[in-house]
């Protein structure tokens, strides 16, 4: 993927199951993962995003969460096939349960066929778990209220359209959420 070889194995009762979704695609072609990186890939689904980043910085600066224990496990495995064991790999409802913080970058892939009650929460709360300059990466066929969600929190953000999808980059350029 992006120049580096991966592999991975996946179930098909989760998203995606037999190829990498083309909102993750577009949002990997945008983001550059640098040496000084701490990555979280926040609903990881079977550990794509987050294996690239440990393959590229690291496994100790990178962790995965996801609420689904099957896709835990699997992106447990996938990290193991691909050499990169040491990254963390969490299960977790968001970030209702999980306390890490010090990210300079959240890649998300979100469900946007739902509601926004869970985006919100992954917005909100990511946002506090960036350090000031780290950014909310954020692939979604919606664009709209994204953008509105982010610039309430973020004070603004990037929109990069790739391949019917929104890609958006969202950059903490403070504390506090924006006024």
């Amino acid at each position: 993927m992006l120049g580096v070889p991966l592999r991975l194995e996946t179930e098909p009762n989760l998203f995606s199951p037999n190829k990498l979704d083309e909102g993750t695609l577009a949002m990997l072609s945008r983001v550059v993962f640098t040496p000084g990186d701490k990555v979280l890939d926040l609903g990881c689904g079977y550990g794509a995003v987050g294996i690239l980043a440990a393959k590229v910085i690291g496994p100790g600066r990178v962790c995965l969460l996801d609420n689904d224990p099957l896709a835990v496990a699997c992106a447990r495995r996938n990290l193991e096939l691909n050499g990169v064991a040491g990254a963390k790999c969490l299960l977790g409802d968001g970030f209702r349960d999980f306390a890490e913080t010090g990210f300079t970058k959240i890649l998300c892939n979100p469900p946007y066929h739902v509601d926004f009650s869970v985006p919100r929460h992954l917005i909100e709360k990511g946002f506090n778990r960036l350090l000031v300059g780290g950014a909310m990466w954020i692939v979604t066929k919606r664009e709209a209220w994204y953008r509105n969600k982010l610039r309430s929190v973020f004070g603004g953000s990037r929109a990069h359209n790739a391949g019917g999808y929104f890609v958006f980059e969202a950059i903490k350029k403070s504390a506090s959420y924006a006024k």
